[in-house]
């Protein structure tokens, strides 16, 4: 999601355009992350992801160390599970007592900013604004207010087995159809193991399934006047959910109605030739934690170690993934809040995520996640990328599973792709238009 990763500028216009009911709170309700404030015997609390528990602590912790010493205030950190994380937000936001800084995923954030659940923040407090990813940045953006902050992107890109490829006599893919080819090889190489993936894909790995359709020139859906109109029962959508379809169903002997959540461990048993991932999980498929139910325990080696690289995936663009961090619009500690997402999303908090191998939140600091062992191919497949519909609603259709329902139905052979595609196009349909 980054540099110039042209998340089409249809998508801006979408989003500024769309202006459902989003917060109307003048510049007066602005928190101030510039402003000096003593926060000395007051806590604020801080609602991240797991990501950034198992990942990057470190990170975490020295903002927090550097937010304590600019203000005297301290910081309680509560990890969220991206399963249940929304429906507790929505139950939290309506009482009083929220959390005043919450992070999000960029395709999550459209719905809590049109409906006013952030307080608008001042963009040229926090730095390298003006180089934000427009896939991170676009979701925060409406009426000409700023309302989260860019906090970090994750290009996904095809990780492979070098020991496997080697014995074959393959090499990284640099076609579509050199990806397939190899797929085939790694098959027909290592076909007597019937657990074996040639290339491993869960079927309810949208994010995927979207890039083939994206990568063939389709959409989710698309704005007709006023109404959002789903559009994956098109040419290009259908060309792509069948080339995906071959994927899934003809190299992968995973469970087709498994999502993505646990590929990391899947792929570190060493049944896999092929997978399709954020970059960071290079790390993960060959360090897992010792105690799988703990996962800031101990890391320990897997079958894969020192036996997987990574290559952008030929062909098909990659997922505008990360996240944003936001003031909600009830916190308490406002001016804290923001002072802290100014630290946490600094150069120096930046520069300590593209040690863990994931994206910056801005375009000017690629060249250095570029230059980190094993972000190259992260960087180049950033280039070209996809988003999601940028509609008020969107992150309804994901909570519904929609995309998901539908690739498990394709995937086991209960629905064929046009079959499918209807039926999710009505219901995204249904969706989006709700009043």
């Amino acid at each position: 999601m980054k540099r110039r990763i042209a998340v089409a500028a249809t998508l801006a216009a979408t989003l500024l355009g769309a202006a459902a009911c989003g917060s109307n709170s003048d510049s007066s309700d602005t928190p101030n992350a510039a402003a000096s404030v003593n926060g000395a015997g007051k806590t604020i609390k801080v609602w991240l992801m797991v990501d950034a528990q198992s990942g990057w602590p470190e990170v975490v912790k020295q903002a927090n160390e550097r937010f304590t010493q600019a203000t005297g205030a301290q910081v309680q950190v509560d990890y969220q599970q991206w399963t249940d994380h929304l429906a507790k937000l929505d139950t939290t936001l309506a009482g009083n007592d929220v959390p005043d800084v919450v992070e999000l995923g960029n395709t999550e954030m459209p719905k809590y900013v049109f409906n006013g659940a952030f307080a608008p923040l001042d963009k040229g407090q926090f730095e390298n604004s003006a180089q934000w990813l427009t896939g991170l940045s676009a979701p925060c953006e409406l009426d000409g207010k700023t309302y989260c902050v860019p906090y970090y992107a994750g290009a996904r890109v095809l990780l492979y087995r070098t020991d496997l490829f080697d014995k074959a006599g393959l090499k990284a893919p640099k076609t579509y159809d050199e990806l397939v080819a190899a797929a085939k090889t790694l098959k027909e190489k290592n076909g007597s193991d019937k657990q074996f993936s040639a290339f491993y894909m869960p079927g309810k790995y949208w994010y995927a399934a979207m890039a083939w359709v994206h990568g063939n020139g389709g959409e989710i859906a698309k704005k007709d006047g006023d109404k959002w109109v789903g559009a994956l029962s098109e040419p290009g959508a259908q060309a792509g959910l069948t080339k995906w379809a071959e994927i899934a169903k003809t190299y992968s002997s995973g469970d087709p109605t498994k999502d993505e959540n646990d590929q990391d461990a899947v792929y570190a048993q060493g049944k896999s030739g092929m997978l399709y991932g954020n970059g960071w999980e290079l790390g993960a498929v060959q360090e897992q934690p010792k105690d799988p139910n703990d996962p800031a325990s101990a890391k320990v080696k897997t079958k894969v170690n020192g036996k997987v690289a990574t290559a952008p995936l030929p062909g098909i663009p990659s997922f505008l993934g990360g996240s944003d961090v936001a003031v909600t619009a009830k916190s308490k500690n406002a001016d804290l809040a923001a002072k802290w997402a100014q630290i946490f999303t600094d150069a120096k908090s930046q520069e300590g995520l593209i040690a863990k191998g994931v994206l910056p939140n801005a375009t000017s600091l690629l060249d250095k996640a570029a230059a980190v062992k094993g972000n190259e191919a992260t960087a180049q497949a950033a280039k070209e990328t996809w988003f999601v519909p940028m509609a008020p609603k969107w992150s309804d259709v994901e909570s519904a599973n929609v995309l998901q329902n539908m690739l498990v139905s394709i995937a086991t052979g209960k629905a064929t792709v046009p079959a499918a595609a209807k039926d999710a196009d009505a219901k995204i349909n249904e969706i989006l238009n709700a009043s």
